[in-house]
C-alpha cells in the first residue's frame, strides 16, 4: 500500500511538471502581474526616467513661452545732487524771449521797457533733483526665426525618447522579476521532489528496521538509509537558502512584504510563443526620436541667423517727475539679425548632426543585434521544447527502473544500495526536466522580449 501511495506521489509530481509543456498559451499568473506592478512602482531608474520626461514636457512649455508677451511693472525712487536746469544765458534768452511775446501779445511798442507789473513764468528745470517714477513694459516676440519653432519639436521628440526608454527599462525589469519568480518555482517543485524522496526514505526506514527485527537485514542497510536522509536533509537546506535568497530578491525588486512573498507558492506556467511578427523594440523607438530630436536641434541652432521681430512698449504712470525729454509711454517693433557671429552657431550645428549621425548607426546596429538575438531565441526555444522530451523520457525511465528495483528489493533480489542509488537517479530525473520547463519558460520570455511582443 505504501509503495503504491509513493508511485502515485511519483505520478503526481511527473503529471504538474508536465503541465507547462501541454499548456504554452494559458494566462498570465495574476500573482505574477501584481509582482510585476509592484515592481515598476517601486523602481527608481523608471521614476527617473519620467522626472526626465517631465523636464522635457517643461521645456515643450518653455518653447511655447517665448510666444507670449513679457510684462513687468517698475517702480524707483532717485534723489540727484542738484535739480538738472538750463545754464544761465539761456535762461535769459528763454526769459527776454518771453518778454517779447508778452510785449507782442500786449500791443507794446517793442523798443518801450517791460512793464514791472507783469510776472513771467519761471523757466522749468529739464530734470528735478527728486525723481519718483513708475511703469509697465510689455516685450513681445513676433517671430523668433522658427528657433523657439524647432526647440519645440526637439523637446517632444525628446520626450518621446524618453518614454519609450523607460519602456525598455520597463521591459527589464518585467524579465528580472520573472526570472525570479520562476526560480522560486522551481525551488518549489524540486521542494516537492525531495519531499517524495522523503517519504520514500521514511517508508524504507520503516521496512528496514522490521526486516533487522527478524533478521532479515543487517544494522549496515540502516546505516545506509541514514546516510541517504542526512544526504536528503542538506539538500532540502541548500534549497531552503536559495529560496530565502530568491525571496529577499524579489522584495527588493517589488518592495512586497516577505511573509507574503515567502507564502506563494508559484509553478512552472508556460508562457504562449506564436509566430507573430516581431515589432520594433522600445530601444530603437528610443533611438529614433533621439535622433529626430537632434536634428531639430540643429535646425534651432541653424535658424540663429534668420531675424528676430519683437514689439516693445512702455508707459510711465507718474508724470509729475519727467524729464522734458521723457515720454509718457511709446511702442516700438525691432529686427535683430545676427550677421556672424563667428562661426559658433555653425559649429554648434554641425556637432549636433555629428551626434544624430552617431544615432543613426546605434539604431542600425541595434536593429542588426535584434535580428540576431531573434534567430538565437527561436533556436533556443526550440532546443528547450526538445530537452523537455528528453527529460520526460528520462523520468519514465527512472521511474520505471526505480520500480523495478524496489520490487526486487522486496524479493531480496537487490540491495538497499542499489535501490538507494535509483531513487537518486529518478531524483536527479525529476530534477532536471523541471529545470528542463525553467530553461523551457526562460527561452519563450526571451523570445518574446526579442521580438517586441512581451506584454505585461
Amino acid at each position: 500500500m505504501k509503495i503504491n501511495l509513493l508511485r502515485f506521489t511519483l505520478q503526481v509530481i511527473l503529471l504538474v511538471g508536465l503541465l507547462p509543456y501541454a499548456s504554452l498559451a494559458q494566462e498570465t499568473d495574476p500573482v505574477l502581474e501584481n509582482l510585476i506592478e509592484k515592481g515598476l512602482e517601486k523602481s527608481h531608474s523608471i521614476n527617473i526616467n519620467e522626472l526626465d520626461a517631465e523636464q522635457a514636457q517643461v521645456d515643450q512649455k518653455l518653447a511655447k513661452s517665448v510666444f507670449l508677451p513679457k510684462i513687468s511693472l517698475s517702480g524707483s525712487y532717485t534723489r540727484l545732487n542738484d535739480d538738472i536746469s538750463f545754464d544761465d544765458d539761456t535762461q535769459k534768452l528763454l526769459k527776454a524771449t518771453q518778454k517779447l511775446l508778452i510785449k507782442e501779445a500786449a500791443g507794446i511798442p517793442f523798443n518801450t521797457a517791460f512793464p514791472e507789473n507783469i510776472p513771467l513764468q519761471e523757466i522749468n528745470n529739464l530734470q528735478n533733483k527728486d525723481i519718483l517714477k513708475s511703469s509697465v513694459d510689455v516685450d513681445w516676440v513676433l517671430f523668433s526665426g522658427f528657433e523657439a519653432t524647432n526647440a519645440l519639436k526637439a523637446a517632444k521628440h525628446k520626450e518621446a525618447s524618453l518614454h519609450y526608454a523607460g519602456m525598455a527599462e520597463k521591459d527589464r525589469i518585467i524579465l528580472k522579476i520573472i526570472e525570479t519568480y520562476d526560480k522560486l518555482a522551481l525551488v518549489n517543485a524540486s521542494e516537492k521532489v525531495l519531499s517524495a524522496s522523503e517519504d520514500y526514505l521514511k517508508d524504507q526506514e520503516h521496512f528496514v528496521k522490521k526486516a533487522i527485527a527478524n533478521g532479515l537485514a543487517t544494522p549496515i542497510s540502516r546505516k545506509r538509509i541514514e546516510l541517504a536522509q542526512q544526504q536528503l536533509a542538506a539538500r532540502q537546506l541548500e534549497y531552503s537558502h536559495n529560496k530565502s535568497l530568491l525571496i529577499e530578491v524579489l522584495h527588493q525588486l517589488t518592495g512586497e512584504d516577505k511573509k507574503v512573498l515567502g507564502s506563494l507558492n508559484p509553478s512552472l506556467t508556460g508562457i504562449s510563443s506564436n509566430n507573430l511578427a516581431p515589432e520594433k523594440r522600445h530601444e530603437v523607438k528610443a533611438l529614433e526620436e533621439a535622433e529626430k530630436a537632434t536634428e531639430y536641434k540643429a535646425k534651432m541652432e541653424k535658424s540663429q541667423f534668420i531675424p528676430k521681430v519683437a514689439l516693445k512698449g512702455h508707459y510711465e504712470f507718474l508724470e509729475d517727475d519727467l524729464s522734458l525729454f521723457d515720454p509718457k509711454w511709446y511702442a516700438a517693433v525691432g529686427v535683430k539679425w545676427n550677421l556672424f557671429d563667428g562661426g559658433q552657431a555653425r559649429l554648434n550645428s554641425q556637432k549636433t548632426e555629428l551626434e544624430a549621425r552617431k544615432y543613426r548607426e546605434q539604431i542600425e546596429e541595434a536593429e542588426e543585434m535584434i535580428a540576431l538575438s531573434i534567430v538565437k531565441a527561436e533556436n533556443a526555444y526550440e532546443a528547450s521544447l526538445q530537452n523537455s522530451r528528453i527529460a520526460k523520457k528520462e523520468v519514465e525511465l527512472a521511474s520505471a527502473t526505480f520500480e523495478l528495483v524496489n520490487k526486487q528489493h522486496k524479493n531480496d533480489l537487490a540491495s538497499i544500495t542499489e535501490v538507494l542509488d535509483a531513487l537518486k537517479d529518478l531524483e536527479r530525473a525529476n530534477f532536471q526536466l523541471q529545470e528542463s520547463y525553467f530553461r523551457q519558460r526562460r527561452a519563450a520570455t526571451t523570445l518574446l522580449h526579442s521580438k517586441g511582443l512581451l506584454n505585461y
